[in-house]
């Protein structure tokens, strides 16, 4: 079976969301630092991006990685915790950055976990939300963009390791 990309967003359209939804947050968050807690690997292009577009005063980062798929493209349910946060996230913002969210799975398990920590507030920011795919419900404080099918790679995302490097967004197109 061979397989084509389509795509879906260009690097452009993704910079002018990206730029925009720094805004949004930064005002959102005005005057507070942040802790920014991205979720490997997927989410560390829109992290970076994410990041410098931010008009905040003090702005930390810490990761997680979370396995759920592994080279599938479907998910398991089940979440296992690879690598946890190390900032102490005790009365502080904290906003979780993943690339896309679709079963909701991830993230539910996620926000408990991070729950534990006791931080002031948890939000959650996804450069893309699959909201047909939702099997748990999440809420979702700002998105990037909806794209409500495909399999899609680039920016971050990934098929099996692959494709993760391409500055835009693609669907994988199966033949």
């Amino acid at each position: 079976m061979s397989e084509e990309l389509q795509l879906l967003l260009s690097p452009e359209e993704i910079a002018r969301r990206v730029r925009e939804l720094g805004q949004e947050i930064s005002q959102h968050y005005r005057d507070r630092p942040l802790v920014l807690v991205g979720v490997l690997k997927g989410a560390f292009v829109f992290l970076a991006d994410l990041m410098r577009s931010l008009s905040l005063p003090r702005v930390e980062v810490d990761f997680v990685r979370l396995r759920s798929y592994g080279f599938s493209d479907t998910s398991s349910g089940e979440v296992q915790i690879t690598k946890d946060v190390e900032l102490p996230l005790q009365d502080k913002d904290v906003l979780i950055v993943e690339d896309i969210v679709d079963t909701g799975y991830t993230l539910a398990y996620l926000l408990k976990h991070l729950q534990m920590h006791r931080p002031a507030s948890v939000k959650i920011c996804c450069f893309i939300d699959k909201s047909e795919r939702r099997k748990v419900s999440v809420p979702l404080h700002f998105v990037a963009f909806k794209i409500p099918r495909g399999f899609l790679v680039g920016y971050g995302l990934d098929y099996a390791e692959r494709y993760r490097h391409l500055p835009g967004v693609y669907e994988v197109i199966r033949k």
